[in-house]
């Protein structure tokens, strides 16, 4: 368990999106100018305006006799402040290309590193770039802005690239969402704040759409890739892309399923984060609240602990030291069905859930053994 005095830094940073635009600004104004500027203000989505350093600007002409570059180019780095963000530094890179006879167009493409659309469900054309509509609005926004002289009488073609897309990528949810090739240009503010891990939670809520279109109607949310490997087993009849991780955000994974008109959704996961949703936070992040001992503590005395062990799990600090505790008793598994139970009490009770979709919950151990399930259809909520 994280130690209470860990203090976690509060400097903020910038969305891809946001530097995808910045450095698309930078291009376009290269091309109006002759030099791509050292440094861009660029508008974010919030209606902030940050300055940027720009990095590799350079302009080209298209003949040696032409009067004005046709192409430019130029690269912001990414820094996602103190979020613990697979993106940072990421070299956001825009290349830039002027559109004789196709005034006003502003084309926007996806190059290296930015991953490929396969799947629907995403909001976004299946094989096209997966630059997300927020940022997509603001880079044409910038372009547009720094462009105006030229888009009078011209088009722009801007192809946002990423040299080390292909393997930050591999440390996201992408491939199981149908993006291929690189990472996703995300963004809804332009800024990132500390350990929000704002887009990890975006690539939640576009699982669970993307499970939504798949026809099975269920989706299963686990907190990691240990439960998510447990409950590939239990629900071995589902496609992959029926199983999200959902991380700590199960708020949004869960508003998400109704809104998409999910009929089910499992929940896998083990004794730490399941204590958290059974008392009712649905932000199960170790920062957000503690375990709450004395809930583990009166489930455990309901399936008959000692009352001094009761008392030893109450004044503990973990979830675990309760499941070990239950473990040596022979009570193990009692324990977990009770927990697991507490879980759909709990988020299907009538100001939540209750009403809105079928709710099976399924416990593993730290093995990833199974331990305990529980059905909202076979065990109402009271």
């Amino acid at each position: 368990m994280m130690e209470k005095t860990v203090r976690r830094g509060t400097r903020t940073g910038f969305t891809t999106g946001a530097c995808s635009a910045a450095a698309a600004r930078a291009a376009v104004l290269g091309l109006v100018h002759g030099a791509v500027p050292e440094v861009v203000d660029c508008l974010l989505p919030n209606g902030d305006t940050v300055r940027f350093a720009v990095n590799d600007g350079r302009c080209d002409v298209s003949t040696p006799d032409a009067t004005a570059p046709a192409t430019a180019h130029a690269m912001v780095i990414k820094d996602a402040g103190d979020d613990p963000d697979c993106t940072d530094k990421a070299h956001l890179t825009a290349d830039v290309r002027v559109l004789p006879g196709e005034a006003g167009v502003v084309r926007l493409c996806g190059g290296f590193g930015v991953g490929t659309v396969t799947m629907a469900g995403l909001g976004l054309e299946v094989g096209g770039p997966a630059i997300n509509p927020v940022p997509r609005r603001n880079i044409e926004d910038n372009v547009r802005g720094a462009g105006a002289p030229l888009l009078t009488h011209a088009g722009l073609e801007v192809t946002i690239s990423v040299p080390q897309g292909v393997e930050m990528a591999r440390k996201t949810l992408n491939a199981r969402l149908g993006i291929l090739g690189g990472i996703s240009i995300l963004g809804t503010t332009g800024i990132v704040k500390p350990y929000s891990t704002s887009a990890y939670r975006a690539s939640v809520v576009q699982g669970v759409q993307v499970a939504a279109t798949l026809g099975h109607g269920v989706v299963v949310l686990t907190t990691g890739g240990r439960t998510e490997q447990f409950a590939m087993k239990e629900r071995a009849g589902l496609p992959p892309a029926c199983f999200v991780q959902m991380g700590d955000f199960l708020r949004y994974a869960l508003d998400e399923a109704v809104a998409q008109g999910l009929t089910e959704v499992v929940i896998g996961g083990m004794v730490g984060k399941l204590t958290k949703i059974a008392q009712g936070e649905t932000i199960t992040h170790a920062n957000r609240a503690e375990v709450d001992t004395e809930l583990l503590a009166q489930l455990a005395a309901r399936i008959g602990a000692p009352p001094e062990v009761c008392a030893e799990i109450a004044s503990a600090e973990t979830a675990r030291f309760a499941a070990e505790r239950m473990q040596a008793l022979g009570l193990a598994t009692a324990f977990h069905e009770a927990l697991a139970q507490a879980v759909v009490r709990t988020l299907m009770a009538p100001d939540r859930y209750g009403g809105k979709f079928r709710l099976q919950v399924l416990v593993c151990d730290f093995d990833g053994q199974k331990m305990a399930e529980a059905d909202s259809t076979l065990f109402p909520p009271t």
